[in-house]
């Protein structure tokens, strides 16, 4: 079975070479061709006006001679490389001069005759082209029929011819300008191929690329051309395209390795309790302990582990509200100086039982804040309760802020062990514990930090941590600032 031919499914690079030499093939032909016709007319314009110049100079002597009766003194060459004859005014050839060959074929030729013929009839000049045959080769040859005049009265007509070496000129260079067009032809196709290949090269780049990318491999990038045209452009943002989709094919991994993490984390988290409860009401249900000083200890035991289940369900609850964008945040102007009184009075406490020093470097001139006052009175508690939990005793506590641009910067700095460098970039993450201790001795669900960013991102800020081990962390996060 014959199968069609389709341009469909040839390459591009195919294509474009094809659509190039279409036109250029085209425009080559129909150029020579032109060309061609103009040398033609400009040569035949020539060479007739040059022929009737010189038949304009023999009439002068040849009416001379025939008047005075001198034909047999007219004298042209045996070997004239034109043909050259004269009619008296009944047609009568008097005289038929030129080379051998041109003699023998023309001077009787019906097309001179004619010619002859009507100029005497009308008493004007003709032109035209005749056909002659030299070496068995035929060529065309231009004449002019001129009629001769003595004194108004019609004596007779003379005609001549183009030599043949005209003709022969005039082939050659149709000749030249064919194989001219031949040439730029062949140079059109090569560089047809050349250009196509330059221009498809890029999109042949960037076809396997998206092509490996397809297949997973997204590290793939083009080399951008240095011309500033579409290909360039084209490239440039494929490899943006292509920076986008690794960093979110990253996220993504990064995101399904979190759930993974966080689903063996909070299954960890439950099930540490609940086997402490379980465990617990065995020994009540079976009645291991018998005395009611231990049962009741064991009673407070299970109250502390189920009320831990119930902060990691709250964390996780407020978690998830925080992430879906579904919290509801009761933005005011915040003064930030007096929640940092404030929540610095709740920790004073158990800071002076460690002997710790708080420092509130903030001053009540400190711009307000646009934020929801109970969200950001649980991001101090928290970050100062794990700075109060990290410093050793007799350290320090310090808290300042500043304003740039729309954004009031707090920090909160300590001077406890500090955080390897390793676990700094992890800490807000869930449940992540720089200590990998998973055994819940600080009481923590683990998402404290993680609930801390979630508040602080919900409000369009940021929060980021520096630290040196051994001289302490500082913990920084921003709030926009309030409009006056």
């Amino acid at each position: 079975m014959n199968k069609r031919f389709s341009l469909s499914k040839l390459s591009l690079r195919l294509k474009l070479v094809l659509s190039y030499l279409a036109v250029a093939l085209g425009a080559i032909f129909i150029l020579t061709i032109a060309v061609s016709i103009a040398v033609q007319n400009y040569f035949t314009t020539t060479q007739l006006e040059g022929l009737r110049q010189q038949a304009q100079f023999r009439a002068h002597q040849l009416i001379f001679d025939y008047v005075h009766n001198s034909i047999p003194m007219i004298r042209t060459a045996p070997d004239d490389p034109v043909l050259f004859i004269f009619v008296d005014q009944q047609g009568s050839q008097i005289v038929c001069s030129g080379s051998q060959f041109l003699k023998q074929s023309k001077c009787d030729d019906p097309t001179l005759t004619n010619a002859f013929t009507e100029t005497l009839h009308k008493n004007q000049e003709i032109d035209g082209t005749l056909q002659m045959v030299a070496d068995q080769n035929t060529f065309s040859s231009l004449f002019v029929c001129m009629p001769l005049n003595y004194n108004g009265q019609l004596i007779g007509a003379m005609l001549l011819t183009t030599p043949a070496i005209a003709q022969y000129f005039l082939q050659q260079a149709n000749m030249a300008i064919f194989i001219a067009g031949l040439i730029v032809a062949v140079l059109v196709v090569i560089l047809s191929f050349l250009f196509a290949r330059r221009l498809t090269h890029p999109l042949e780049a960037l076809t396997l690329a998206a092509e490996q990318m397809k297949q997973g491999s997204y590290t793939q990038r083009v080399a951008v051309p240095k011309t500033q045209d579409e290909l360039g452009r084209l490239a440039s943002t494929f490899n943006d395209m292509a920076n986008t989709i690794e960093a979110d094919v990253k996220e993504l991994r990064h995101q399904e390795q979190a759930r993974r993490d966080l689903t063996a984390n909070i299954a960890h988290d439950l099930a540490t309790p609940l086997t402490a409860i379980q465990g617990f009401s065995e020994a009540l249900a079976d009645e291991v302990i018998t005395d009611a000083e231990g049962r009741q200890e064991t009673a407070q035991r299970i109250g502390r582990e189920v009320q831990r289940l119930r902060r990691l369900v709250k964390d996780l609850q407020q978690m998830s509200s925080l992430e879906s964008g579904h919290a509801q945040l009761d933005l005011a102007p915040l003064d930030m100086y007096t929640l940092v009184e404030e929540t610095l009075n709740v920790i004073q406490p158990e800071c002076e039982q460690m002997e710790i020093v708080l420092q509130n470097e903030i001053t009540p001139e400190t711009q307000l804040v646009m934020a929801d006052s109970d969200r950001i009175t649980q991001v101090l508690l928290n970050l100062l309760d794990n700075a109060r939990r990290h410093t050793p005793k007799g350290g320090s506590i310090t808290i300042r802020a500043y304003s740039k641009d729309t954004m009031l910067y707090t920090q909160i700095r300590d001077t406890g062990v500090g955080i390897d460098a390793s676990d700094l970039p992890h800490i807000f993450e869930r449940f992540y514990r720089a200590n990998r201790s998973r055994n819940g001795a600080s009481g923590g669900s683990g998402l404290g930090l993680s609930i801390v960013k979630a508040i602080i991102t919900a409000h369009g800020g940021k929060i980021w941590a520096e630290s040196d081990p051994g001289q302490g962390t500082t913990v920084t996060f921003t709030l926009p600032l309030a409009r006056t």
